[in-house]
């Protein structure tokens, strides 16, 4: 059973732009709404699945007003509880507590904060770095995912910063089943160890993790929750039939890079328009058959 209140499944939601490439306000509340009415836990604004590398400070906070009065009003609506995990990492400590501070204000549950990509600090810097954002006040999971930054947080280097009692998880998105047991056995007690890809997420909850932050729950909401619940509660008959049976989806929402496929499939649902910032773009005419094979398989099209 879950042992800490981020266990289970967070939707990292995308962004919708209007045609004009402005923030589309409607569509992201229909979006939220929908996440909150199927079950998740929490979802995730302005992650890399958000495009936050291509978003404003100004649009962040706007972003993440809209996502939690949009939450309020559904987890009223349908008898939820579910949380928004803010996404506010950069590669700026600076930069980094100013959105930890806007979420905070806006009234996010926790935050996201991905390891400083780039500039690739030693262990050192990550501690600080961390330490700093967690002074903010607002409870900080640490994303960890070294194909995008650069960088791998070793275990020795999280434990570290797990100390400061604002740093309340990870997820874990090294692409090492070995490092997140790791991390497993030695983290401290209510450390939620949350997996950062859909398709070891069963794996990561059977050897003691806690769950998912999400792409293919912005498709399925109600599907991936109730595997990852399944799973929680040891019925793992009923898990892993629900993970075969979506393992393609898991596999194929990243037939290109990550927003491209899922934010082609969110919009071919009628959730918003296709529209993406540069240097994201629509999915070329390959990913674009395998998708719609997907969605059409799945009976989504």
């Amino acid at each position: 059973m879950a042992r800490t209140k981020y266990a289970g499944t967070w939707t990292a939601i995308i962004t919708p732009f209007n045609e004009d490439s402005s923030v589309d306000e409607i569509s992201l509340r229909k979006i939220v709404r929908r996440q909150v009415e199927n079950g998740v836990t929490g979802v995730v604004p302005v992650g890399t699945t958000g495009e936050s590398p291509t978003t404003t400070y100004e649009e962040d906070k706007r972003i993440f007003e809209v996502t939690i009065d949009e939450v309020k009003k559904s987890n009223e609506e349908f008898g939820r509880s579910a949380m928004v995990m803010a996404g506010t990492g950069s590669n700026s400590t600076m930069d980094a507590i100013k959105y930890t501070e806007a979420a905070k204000d806006a009234g996010a549950d926790c935050c996201l904060v991905v390891a400083p990509y780039y500039n690739k600090p030693t262990p050192e810097g990550l501690r600080r770095h961390y330490k700093a954002i967690a002074s903010v006040g607002l409870p900080v999971i640490v994303y960890n995912i070294k194909g995008r930054t650069g960088i791998n947080i070793d275990t020795d280097t999280l434990m570290d910063i797990a100390e400061h009692h604002m740093i309340v998880g990870v997820k874990e998105a090294s692409g090492d089943i070995e490092q997140m047991k790791d991390v497993l056995a030695r983290r401290p007690d209510d450390f939620a160890v949350l997996s950062g890809d859909d398709v070891i997420t069963l794996d990561l909850i059977r050897a003691g993790g806690d769950g998912v932050i999400s792409v293919s729950s912005n498709v399925v909401p109600d599907k991936v929750s109730e595997m990852v619940q399944y799973a929680l509660e040891g019925n793992w008959e009923e898990a892993e039939k629900l993970g075969e049976e979506y393992a393609r989806m898991f596999d194929e929402l990243f037939c290109e890079t990550n927003p491209i496929p899922v934010k082609y499939c969110v919009a071919k649902m009628g959730l918003c328009e296709l529209s993406y910032r540069l240097p994201m773009v629509e999915p070329s005419e390959k990913a674009i058959m395998i998708l719609d094979e997907m969605m059409e398989h799945y009976g989504l099209s």
